[in-house]
């Protein structure tokens, strides 16, 4: 077969998926334009790498983006797990590749689909995250457009976001799932081999009947569950033989809710209510088909974990990341709470203190009331994402002005018993710790 270079655009360059293919395929010499809606400064490294509000085009914006830069393969990697603020399974997984596949009808080129969807049987969709995946493959599979829909099961890769930096967090930890979830089939393929798939279908010519319409489960061949697949990430990190115990199984549920109400807040936390009902349906497949069409033998888990040995930073961010939520839980409840309580349990002791040390009887009242408002706004500031910078930063600020005041006008409340202001300092470095762990990806 003669070699061509393909002009592939690859939808969802932001992700997990999206962005391993990107990079991967760019080094095997096909020119990828990378898309996403937002990209991080570390996924800016290329000219083709796009900032686009992908989502929002309408057919014909998406046709005169295909015809401009020639495209031959869309790899279509955007998906949400969850409606919530900013996210609407609809939209991003029936709604879009409708207009997706009227733009590459309507572009007059020749161009194949690769569309990332989910592996299991249709009959046992229960969430809008599953449903509205298999609603986008029978457009697809209807469009009489080439095409390959990929079903990759748990990806592994170097990078980690959502379930499965969830997974190396839970390795991490001498905690286990409950048991029955431990038990569930839960078969991983390496981000590697979704790749070289990929390169594979992009190198085949647009009309070779062999590939024209075709739908696989990526997965390796050797059954796993969620247990071994935890233990082998607990191996990669050296901690095999440490005791572990099992969560009680309403700690899962209590947490998918509670991950439910940030995501409202605009977090987006992998233990959400979706997440856990895909988990306990589990991941599985027949690779058998991918296997032999492409001549890919698939890379068993302990292949994929052993090919990049976990470093310090791995272990570190896997110890961190079930921290993170803890860490700005505790910042927003000490915010609101202590903010709450000059105001309304303790307010004449917080004005209190103010009288005793000689301020002018008009001040009292409105310095009592507009700190006390300050630090709740605080709070709420952290508790959203969007606004949660603002908030650390003029946490920080407002605690050192706490500290500075009292140091001019009551240096005696540094040695109060309790110790207020002395653990204020403890507090300003949780701040900055999770001003420095703000970033998803």
């Amino acid at each position: 077969m003669r070699e061509v270079v393909r002009n592939i655009l690859l939808l969802g360059a932001s992700g997990l998926i999206g962005r391993f293919v990107t990079d991967d395929l760019r080094a095997r010499g096909f020119r990828v334009i990378g898309v996403a809606r937002q990209l991080s400064p570390a996924q800016k490294m290329s000219a083709l790498d796009i900032e686009l509000p992908i989502l929002i085009l309408d057919a014909a914006a998406l046709t005169r983006l295909l015809n401009e830069h020639a495209v031959d393969v869309v790899v279509n990697c955007l998906g949400v797990l969850q409606d919530s603020p900013g996210s609407d399974t609809n939209a991003v997984h029936r709604d879009f590749v409708a207009r997706l596949l009227q733009a590459i009808g309507a572009s007059g080129r020749a161009i194949r689909l690769v569309h990332i969807s989910i592996p299991g049987a249709a009959n046992e969709d229960r969430t809008a995250f599953a449903t509205t995946k298999r609603e986008a493959e029978r457009l697809i599979g209807s469009s009489g457009i080439p095409h390959a829909i990929l079903r990759p099961g748990f990806v592994v890769a170097t990078s980690a976001y959502g379930g499965s930096a969830m997974l190396r967090a839970l390795a991490a930890f001498p905690l286990d799932l409950p048991a029955k979830e431990m038990a569930m089939p839960f078969q991983p393929v390496a981000a590697c081999d979704i790749a070289a798939t990929i390169a594979w279908l992009a190198a085949r010519e647009i009309d070779d009947p062999t590939v024209k319409a075709v739908s696989w489960d990526l997965m390796q061949t050797e059954p796993v569950t969620m247990a071994g697949v935890i233990k082998q990430f607990r191996s990669g990190f050296g901690i095999a033989g440490w005791p572990h115990f099992a969560m009680p199984a309403f700690l899962l549920d209590v947490g998918a809710k509670l991950g439910d109400f940030a995501s409202r807040l605009g977090w987006m936390p992998p233990m959400r209510s979706t997440a856990i009902a895909e988990l306990r349906r589990g991941v599985t497949g027949d690779p058998q088909h991918w296997i032999a069409a492409t001549g890919i033998a698939p890379m068993t888990l302990a292949e994929t974990i052993g090919r990049h040995p976990a470093t310090i930073q791995d272990k570190w961010f896997a110890r961190l990341f079930l921290i993170k939520a803890l860490v700005f839980a505790s910042l927003v409840a000490f915010w609101i709470v202590s903010g709450f309580i000059a105001l309304f349990v303790s307010y004449r002791a917080a004005a209190g203190i103010l009288t005793a040390h000689g301020f002018p009887p008009a001040l009292v009242d409105p310095i009592t009331i507009g700190t006390s408002l300050m630090d709740m706004s605080i709070g709420v500031l952290i508790a959203f994402r969007r606004t949660a910078a603002i908030g650390l930063v003029a946490g920080i600020v407002a605690s050192l002005g706490y500290m500075a005041g009292a140091a001019i006008l009551t240096p005696d409340l540094w040695i109060e018993p309790l110790g207020a202001l002395v653990k204020t300092g403890p507090a300003i470095v949780l701040m900055l710790v999770a001003l420095l762990m703000l970033d998803n990806r």
